[in-house]
């Protein structure tokens, strides 16, 4: 099977450190520009130019894939998509890829997607377990990890795992082999034919 997806070369984001929430709200309006994906940690300030259709191609084929399963497991769900997820009191602000509540009445994502074509910069996983977002996704050169958040208050902590406990059922393996499918309408068929057995 060919891939789909082409190695990119993998882009550095620009750091900048010790700057204050205030600093960054105000960087963050100078730079709101289309192709650039800004992120905030503890005063560090990350900007990343978005990689452009190879990270799109993946970032959509999983959403498609899943809003699929979604779909025919029954389950109540509003894709989020890449709202911005930003808390000034935790120091923290990030846009998911891609990102769903699975039930109504949340106020935030279930579950956060990360496609990532970027090596270094700030720790997402500890952007989202401020944010307390259940479980995250990161897909990275044909691989998905599974991250689960655990703990009580302060003792939060991701635990990766080899099944998503918020999207129960769902086979990844077979999401991985779909996703990596040279053609979009082939790689859906061939999901929701092996879902719907």
């Amino acid at each position: 099977m060919i891939p789909a997806i082409a190695p990119a070369k993998k882009e550095s984001p620009l750091l900048f450190e010790g700057l204050t929430w205030r600093e960054f709200k105000a960087v963050e309006q100078l730079l709101d520009r289309p192709g650039y994906r800004l992120s905030f940690l503890d005063g560090v300030l990350e900007i990343l130019k978005m990689p452009g259709e190879p990270h799109e191609t993946v970032k959509k084929r999983i959403a498609a894939l899943l809003e699929l399963y979604l779909l025919v497991a029954g389950f109540d769900f509003t894709p989020t998509g890449s709202m911005t997820l930003e808390s000034e009191t935790v120091a923290v602000k990030r846009e998911a890829d891609e990102s769903y509540k699975l039930a109504p009445g949340r106020r935030l994502p279930d579950l956060a997607i990360e496609v990532v074509f970027s090596s270094g910069g700030i720790n997402k996983l500890e952007v989202y377990k401020r944010l307390k977002i259940p479980e995250v996704w990161f897909w990275e050169d044909g691989v998905l990890e599974v991250y689960h958040l655990r703990g009580e208050g302060n003792a939060l902590y991701y635990e990766k795992i080899s099944s998503s406990e918020e999207v129960k059922g769902i086979d990844l393996n077979l999401l991985l082999r779909c996703v990596s499918m040279v053609n979009h309408v082939d790689a859906i068929k061939t999901f929701q034919q092996a879902i719907q057995k």
